[in-house]
């Protein structure tokens, strides 16, 4: 495979983690990390997740670009990237929502340069001490308006997808959005919410340490998630996040109607139907 030089524009954990996979294709490729925040490069140098150090404008050497900051900033980065990159460059992003940032490109002339792509994996954690090896393993890749990026690009991504052991999907930019809205942006809101919830009612918080089970510590875990990188997703996604949001909370609001009129054998109907999740997402880790 035709690469050599792989920067990485925002070293925490989902830029972190491909370079740790990536290191896998080849030692001797040479791995150059850029991010806004000094500290980062420093922590992600010491802890050998990128070789160097380098400035946007470094990207003329870029044979391979992995964008992997908030969707905001990759918004405002991603036009700058295709101007400075190489004609035989890869650029890909790794955002949560796909629609603008594809709208921010097609009319770009390097647009055939950029494969648009969400690889739906990660933690609560964040920067690059959160980055470990085979997160992406026999986890879902949706790439999104494949057909226009060039057949050797493509090429080259799949390629490195292959070694991280991703799963792919191909799917529309509006679709792809629209979907996430319900099986991750929601779940995020749930956690937030449910982690609000409990600070503002439980005053002592040693009371919410002894007495917090792991059904909640699992259910709240996604509270923990940075608030920069999702504060603009929410907003990138907001039309689909309502939409998802008034049926959850609909959903919601029935579940305490059944309740006011003691209607137990109706909730234990509707939970035994929930169920099902179970065999829906029996086989993921």
């Amino acid at each position: 495979m035709s690469v050599r030089n792989i920067y990485i524009v925002g070293v925490g954990l989902i830029g972190g983690s491909i370079a740790k996979d990536i290191k896998r294709l080849n030692s001797n490729l040479n791995i150059v990390g850029i991010d806004s925040n000094a500290s980062h490069l420093d922590e992600a140098k010491a802890l050998q997740i990128i070789d160097e150090k380098a400035t946007l404008e470094d990207l003329v050497q870029a044979d391979f670009v992995i964008l992997s900051v908030p969707v905001d900033a990759a918004l405002h980065l991603l036009p700058k990237i295709l101007d400075t990159v190489h004609d035989d460059a890869l650029v890909m992003d790794v955002g949560s929502t796909k629609t603008n940032i594809c709208k921010a490109v097609a009319n770009h002339p390097k647009r055939r340069n950029f494969l648009a792509t969400h690889p739906i994996a990660g933690t609560e954690f964040s920067g690059p001490k959160a980055a470990v090896e085979n997160l992406f393993r026999h986890k879902t890749n949706i790439i999104c308006e494949i057909e226009k990026t060039a057949f050797k690009l493509q090429e080259k991504a799949l390629t490195i997808f292959q070694i991280m052991g991703m799963r792919i999907r191909y799917m529309n930019p509006e679709a792809h959005d629209k979907h996430i809205a319900y099986v991750s942006h929601l779940s995020h809101i749930s956690s937030f919410m449910l982690g609000k919830t409990v600070i503002e009612k439980e005053k002592n918080e040693r009371d919410i340490f002894d007495m917090a089970g792991s059904g909640f510590a699992s259910t709240v875990r996604l509270a923990k998630s940075s608030p920069e990188m999702w504060t603009p997703i929410f907003k990138h996604n907001k039309e689909n996040v309502i939409e998802t949001l008034e049926e959850y909370i609909n959903n919601l609001e029935q579940f305490k109607a059944l309740m006011k009129q003691d209607d137990f054998e109706s909730i234990f109907n509707e939970m035994k139907a929930t169920n099902h999740i179970k065999d829906i997402l029996n086989g993921i880790a």
